[in-house]
């Protein structure tokens, strides 16, 4: 972690708990295919948030594989503004402490899939929106995740290089991700990930959830007393 020198974090399931609006946002995609009805694309919805790598990169993966890239280029651009009753999502426990303390030491940024106006709503709700010196979302970059794009995007907003950055998040998305940008990466387990498909797919360090980052980057600041990494498992000897 040594050269470390600016974070990009995730946004649902890494700063936000967002697990049912997953499964609703991911059914709303669903349902723009013909001939699927609302019942159905609920209940593919939650098998996908339950297995999928990412739920709404396996939903516009999806679309894309079956030649629907039409559709997926219309929800993509989709920037509406959010309705006047919207309320934004919990917070993973402990992020908004960490994110106060871990902004006086390095610059940050987010890099979601999700729509403008709903993260900018996040971060402004929980008072932490000055904090990011740039929020990628899902209309900021031609390529999404698991591009490097988006973390390309980022870098370059916060005067580093790529290979400065600590990609943080829950799903192989977020590290392929920093492989692909020759970031560093890692994962943490509050969100959609499971360990063996994070540490495969390229993390560097696996966390039990958000906050433990800063027992990692900043021992001796973390009020906390975070428990920090997970420990890899070692297969026992035949």
């Amino acid at each position: 972690m040594s050269r470390v020198k600016a974070l990009c974090f995730d946004v649902d399931g890494t700063l936000a708990d967002t697990d049912d609006y997953a499964v609703a946002r991911v059914a709303n995609i669903l349902q723009r295919v013909p001939l699927m009805s609302a019942r159905r694309a609920a209940r593919v919805a939650r098998q996908i948030v339950m297995g999928a790598e990412s739920p709404v990169n396996a939903a516009y993966g999806w679309l894309d594989r079956m030649g629907l890239d039409g559709t997926l280029a219309s929800i993509k651009g989709t920037n509406e503004p959010l309705p006047d009753d919207h309320e934004p999502h919990a917070m993973v426990p402990d992020v908004k402490e960490m994110l106060d303390i871990l902004v006086k030491r390095y610059p940050m940024s987010t890099i979601s899939t999700g729509s403008g106006p709903r993260v900018e709503a996040f971060l402004e709700h929980y008072q932490v929106r000055d904090h990011f010196t740039c929020v990628v979302t899902a209309q900021t970059t031609p390529r999404m995740k698991p591009f490097p794009d988006p973390l390309f995007h980022a870098a370059k907003a916060m005067g580093v290089s790529p290979e400065q950055c600590l990609m943080i998040g829950d799903t192989t998305v977020d590290m392929r991700t920093a492989v692909a940008a020759g970031a560093q990466s890692v994962g943490v387990l509050c969100g959609f990930g499971k360990e063996d498909e994070l540490r495969r797919r390229g993390a560097g360090l696996i966390l039990k959830t958000t906050s433990d980052l800063l027992g990692v980057l900043c021992p001796e600041d973390d009020p906390l007393e975070s428990e920090s990494a997970v420990p890899e498992t070692q297969e026992e000897p035949a």
